[in-house]
């Protein structure tokens, strides 16, 4: 879609929707990390088409009264496609709302591919993601001059393949901050393959449920990742941030050092 299926009414800042899917990233649970964007459409769709594992009862409790909601947890693409169309074809907005953010782990690949197939118009409307919720629970920065420069989003394989270029064996050789979705379920094989490459003391922060009222983070070694989520009893919903920012060592960045000049902070001298 070339421009914005939204219109905003600036004087009443108000959203008014044309017919058309919104696929809209919920963030990891906490309503308030909502973009603005996000938080108009809910208010403002027909249908609300959220998957109900993943999305708290908080988030959908800004929706419009008379919002047709439809839960999607118990559908297949092949059920809830057809949904979306129909009302959409029917003149109606709709709001797809997914966890976290879609360009991770959500399927939109294959929604966007069907309806632009289907010729519906849809928009993606991005949500915080749990790395980045993380990060801010944990009060790091995940990229530390001097220590780590590069963030991996990845996944161990399950019943869902990572292609043999993405192993977490090969990507834990970098040692960068390494964010770790979708593998509580495999934690034991997860942790072998991350200890051919980290210490055995790097630091692991698990996080779970981010944003619910029931979260829990611990920040333990690497050596004692399974061991601590089997201890939690954590099977879904939890990220692994694997990474030696999570360290107490202290780094300066050149950007707002005196002696490092650029286009909007010349040299003096």
């Amino acid at each position: 879609m070339s421009e914005s299926t939204t219109r905003v009414n600036d004087k009443k800042n108000h959203i008014s929707l044309e017919s058309a899917v919104y696929i809209v990233g919920a963030g990891p649970g906490d309503p308030d990390l909502l973009t603005v964007k996000a938080q108009k459409l809910l208010q403002c769709a027909d249908v609300i088409l959220f998957a109900d594992s993943l999305v708290p009862q908080q988030i959908l409790e800004l929706c419009r009264e008379d919002a047709e909601m439809i839960p999607s947890a118990n559908k297949t693409l092949e059920e809830i496609l057809p949904l979306m169309i129909e009302r959409v074809r029917s003149h109606k907005s709709v709001v797809r709302l997914h966890s976290g953010d879609p360009s991770l782990y959500s399927t939109l690949h294959e929604q966007i591919y069907l309806l632009a197939e289907a010729e519906i118009p849809f928009e993606v409307i991005p949500g915080i993601s749990a790395f980045q919720a993380a990060a801010a629970k944990l009060k790091v920065e995940l990229t530390v001059p001097g220590l780590v420069q590069t963030i991996i989003l990845t996944r161990i394989s399950g019943r869902t393949e990572v292609p043999e270029t993405e192993e977490l064996t090969t990507l834990a050789a970098h040692q960068a901050s390494l964010c770790l979705y979708l593998s509580a379920c495999h934690v034991e094989a997860a942790q072998a393959k991350l200890l051919q490459h980290y210490s055995a003391e790097t630091p692991v922060a698990i996080c779970y449920r981010l944003g619910w009222s029931d979260e829990k983070i611990r920040v333990v070694p690497l050596n004692q990742m399974a061991d601590c989520t089997h201890q939690e009893k954590l099977i879904r919903t939890t990220l692994y941030v694997v990474s030696p920012a999570l360290s107490q060592a202290s780094a300066r960045s050149r950007l707002y050092d005196p002696e490092h000049n650029h286009l909007f902070r010349p040299s003096h001298n």
